[in-house]
């Protein structure tokens, strides 16, 4: 390979400066599907809670009473037993932990 031939084969090879290299979109979230609950037991120490609920889809989980981690222990601080709640979980970390609650209306 000739001087001049391997010089612009190496300048086409790098970047233009101050160009943008395409970067990959990532795909959009799943929208998260809230399940009707009924909060049964708050453990703030140990920070679950015990929710009977209806079933979930994404886990593929029959209506039950079970208890949840959370993923913000100050959602724990939001409820009482017998609060109605709407919520979503998720398997984290090898425990089905809720990621969203919202009290019921």
């Amino acid at each position: 390979m000739k001087l001049s031939t391997f010089v612009i084969t190496a300048a086409l090879a790098l970047p233009i400066a101050g160009m943008a290299m395409a970067q990959p979109t990532p795909a959009p979230a799943a929208p998260v599907t809230l399940v009707a609950g009924e909060v049964k037991k708050v453990d703030k120490e140990a920070g679950k809670m015990t929710i009977k609920h209806g079933a979930l889809a994404n886990l593929d989980m029959p209506p039950m009473t079970m208890v949840f981690r959370v993923k913000d222990p100050a959602m724990l601080e939001k409820v009482k037993a017998g609060d109605k709640i709407n919520f979503a979980a998720e398997r984290a970390n090898g425990a089905i932990t809720v990621i969203q609650l919202d009290i019921a209306k």
